[in-house]
């Protein structure tokens, strides 16, 4: 198993609070709701908060802020005790708190005290960044950034950095690897820009395609990921963007959504990953976060164990089970499907799409390649295991990919325990031995409707029957087929 690398995370730390509440009625003094039963938590915020959530992929990180003697600053210190590396900027004034007060699960109200801000960069931030091997900017318009921009520059023309900017900051440093602003974000930079035009009217897409041309060219950067909330994201380097869409369609509470998306982009560049790749799990990543309750599933205690989705190296029975847990835990539906999964066809994909509509998260069970050659012979499986992984952990309906080896998946069901046993309705008459177990904790095998005639075998034998240039070495003989 690979380790995940290091990241170094600049920018403005806050503290955040939550009083969560009921509310059922008005103030007989005014017409305003009064929040009951009220229970507050605190955590880490800004800055502080892409740190955290970057170590819950796994990785070391440190923390580059600005923290004084107050309060709230000394709060942050104990919150972040154990998590992350801690180096110090000086502070001058009170670290900046918001306050949420929430009814239901849905704000009402923010409170925001502190106007603290970085006074100087230090030696020691310095030496930090020029040793980093990859640098996440969570730059809350607070000065952080400010006070290490030199540092920050000569960083980005030598690792990957990328930069989540706010309306209040600076604009990246040029040679940022990715700079990820929300759709409203983009277009507020886009049209401060000298000779800035209006888009033409259109979609959100058309609008951020846009913005995000122009910003690449404005601050000269690799590439800018416009995120779109529930949509997904558009990352493009200044040409034709790429839409990589959201696997499903989540309502939750979307604060933090933006530092889980930059803290996986960041993370999985560290690691080596290719920057589409990189966004396109931090579009999970920040689906699955909101899904699971967001920075309320975080409190005053432990942060609960995330996986970097797609990150090379992690074992895909923990992420399985995992991902089983955090979800059942927040009330969800976890949805499993199995198969071989060899030269993965369409109606896989419909079997594996209508099973991740009916929960909260996927999980495909897959069969090793001893367990394959033990079902269907010596010929099989056509594609290695590690292939069938990947290619599966690439569909946008699919969470997490476990692996088995036996002949049938009940060991690995009952550490799974999905409330769903999803499979093809050309089950309908064969026994199932797993049918019983997935009953005995209250869950159900639910068919789905099957993709007729399409088949790996069918597959495989069309392939081997097709005509191949003359003198291309190995070519089948007419007529012969390789199993």
């Amino acid at each position: 198993m690979t380790t995940p690398s290091p990241l170094l995370v600049v920018g403005d730390a806050l503290l955040d609070h939550d009083l969560t509440g009921r509310a059922d009625r008005l103030a007989p003094d005014a017409p305003v709701p009064v929040v009951s039963d009220v229970r507050r938590t605190s955590r880490p915020g800004g800055a502080a908060l892409a740190a955290c959530l970057a170590a819950l992929d796994g990785r070391p990180v440190t923390l580059v802020t600005a923290l004084g003697d107050d309060p709230a600053s000394d709060t942050l210190r104990r919150l972040l005790a154990g998590r992350v590396r801690l180096v110090r900027l000086p502070l001058g004034g009170e670290l900046s708190s918001k306050t949420r007060v929430l009814a239901q699960g849905r704000p009402l109200l923010r409170l925001d005290d502190g106007d603290g801000r970085a006074l100087h960069a230090t030696d020691e931030a310095r030496d930090e960044l020029n040793a980093a091997g990859a640098v996440l900017v969570a730059d809350y318009g607070r000065g952080t950034a400010d006070t290490l921009r030199s540092a920050l520059t000569w960083a980005a023309a030598r690792v990957p950095l990328v930069w989540d900017p706010h309306p209040r900051g600076a604009p990246p440093v040029p040679g940022a690897r990715v700079v990820t602003p929300s759709a409203n974000e983009a277009r507020a930079f886009a049209a401060r820009l000298d000779g800035a035009r209006e888009p033409a009217a259109g979609s959100e897409l058309s609008t951020g395609a846009h913005d995000a041309a122009a910003l690449v060219a404005a601050w000269r950067a690799a590439a800018v990921t416009v995120t779109l909330g529930g949509r997904g994201a558009l990352l493009s380097h200044g040409g034709t963007p790429l839409m990589v869409p959201s696997p499903v369609t989540s309502e939750g509470d979307t604060c933090g959504a933006g530092d889980r998306f930059a803290a996986t982009v960041a993370g999985l560049l560290a690691d080596g990953e290719l920057t589409e790749n990189a966004v396109r799990a931090a579009v999970h990543a920040a689906t699955r976060y909101v899904m699971e309750g967001g920075v309320r599933s975080l409190g005053t205690g432990t942060l609960p164990d995330e996986e970097a989705p797609l990150a090379a190296g992690h074992e895909p029975d923990d992420d399985a089970v995992r991902t089983a847990d955090r979800v059942r835990a927040a009330g969800g539906t976890v949805v499993a499907a199995g198969g071989c999964f060899d030269l993965l066809h369409a109606g896989h994909v419909a079997l594996l799409q209508a099973a991740r509509r009916a929960g909260d998260c996927l999980i495909v069970c897959v069969n090793s390649d001893t367990s394959v050659r033990r079902r269907k012979g010596g010929g099989r499986p056509l594609v290695p295991v590690a292939d069938r992984v990947r290619v599966l952990r690439a569909l946008e309906c699919v969470d997490a990919v476990a692996v088995f080896e036996e002949d049938t998946p009940e060991r690995l069901l009952g550490e799974l325990r999905p409330h769903i046993w999803a499979k093809g309705g050309d089950y309908a008459r064969t026994p199932m031995p797993e049918a019983s177990l997935v009953a005995s904790w209250g869950g159900q095998v639910v068919l789905f409707p099957y993709l007729d005639g399409r088949s790996t075998t069918g597959i495989a034998r069309r392939a081997a029957l097709f005509p191949r240039p003359a003198g291309l070495a190995g070519a089948a003989a007419p007529g012969r087929t390789r199993r």
